[in-house]
């Protein structure tokens, strides 16, 4: 099969408080968990309020009161077909976010980040099912050519013209740092961005991005008290404008504060030598009910289901393409 044979679609649906997860979202999704239970409109609403009211604080300048600037955020999804007939059927791959930023004053509306969350079935397939496997047999390492078939999907899909056709921009991924790395704090300070970090290892996810086409810069934001890992395929700092990066710290923060608030909601800022924990006590949490355990459990159920529905039946062709498709 060759390349054009690969087929993307794109569908979105606005992430408010009256969002419902559908039957075929990932529900390992920080937003589809967020939205299920007794609790889920007051979840997602306080969600929202959250993203606002940090989108505000960094956009501070001409904002006296802190409510110049509202987001809207759509969960985009991306569906693979693989091949040519009008009964091929859609497997859903990939989940990001878009946001939108609206000026209350000048009722402008403006592009903000595509990307900020990420979600994939073969990701968890990955992490969930194939390196869990081969940790039990060989006790360390990755198996070789991990991630590879993932990595020649997501750049099939940025190079698609469904994306082109409705993002202007490559996507920016922002995610927790390592907690198996330490971070140095560096003198370079961007005024959104904030503090940035580095460090001497690549992590699993950084190896596992860079398969995808993006290199990764450690920022800690003003006000924040721990780094985020920005994966990106351009230049971070040059191709994005400040609303853009404030939409994709506050979008992401505010989640990062829900599920990991052993890091992103501690009482105290991250040091010049950091090492991020999640069995850090010295915390708070949000008012914003998250089951942490639940999405653990379902990422392996949806990795099961990317090996019954899409690699074991379609890997011969999968492998085939993944080493000629040249991206």
């Amino acid at each position: 099969m060759t390349n054009s044979g690969f087929t993307f679609s794109i569908s979105s649906i606005p992430f408010d408080e009256d969002y419902r997860p559908a039957d075929n979202t990932r529900i390992t999704t920080n937003f589809a968990n967020l939205a299920r239970g007794d609790s889920r409109r007051e979840n997602l609403r306080n969600t929202l309020a959250m993203i606002d009211h940090r989108f505000n604080a960094l956009m501070h300048w001409d904002n006296p009161r802190g409510d110049r600037y509202t987001l809207e955020l759509k969960i985009v999804s991306a569906a693979l077909t693989l091949g040519d007939g009008a009964d091929d059927e859609p497997f859903p791959l990939i989940e990001i976010l878009h946001t939108i930023v609206t000026d209350r004053i000048s009722g402008e509306r403006s592009d903000g980040m595509v990307g900020n969350n990420f979600s994939s079935y073969v990701r968890d397939y990955d992490f969930s099912i194939v390196l869990p496997d081969h940790l039990r047999a060989a006790g360390s390492g990755a198996p070789e050519g991990f991630g590879d078939l993932h990595g020649s999907l997501f750049k099939h899909f940025l190079a698609s013209g469904a994306y082109r056709d409705h993002f202007r921009k490559p996507p920016v991924i922002c995610l927790s740092v390592s907690s198996r790395e330490v971070y140095h704090r560096t003198a370079n300070v961007h005024p959104i961005l904030g503090v940035e970090y580095r460090t001497d290892a690549s992590s699993p996810t950084d190896r596992y991005f860079a398969k995808m086409g993006m290199k990764v810069r450690y920022f800690m934001p003003p006000h924040s008290v721990a780094p985020f890992a920005f994966y990106h395929s351009g230049d971070l700092v040059s191709d994005y404008g400040n609303l853009e990066l404030a939409s994709t710290i506050a979008t992401m923060e505010t989640f990062q504060k829900i599920y990991r608030p052993e890091i992103y909601n501690a009482n105290s800022v991250a040091a010049e030598q950091y090492r991020p924990s999640l069995t850090y006590q010295d915390y708070s949490l949000t008012r914003i009910v998250y089951d942490r355990e639940e999405r653990s459990r379902l990422a392996v159920e949806q990795g099961r289901y990317a090996e019954e529905h899409f690699i074991k039946p379609h890997w011969p062709t999968l492998q085939r393409w993944s080493a000629t498709c040249g991206l």
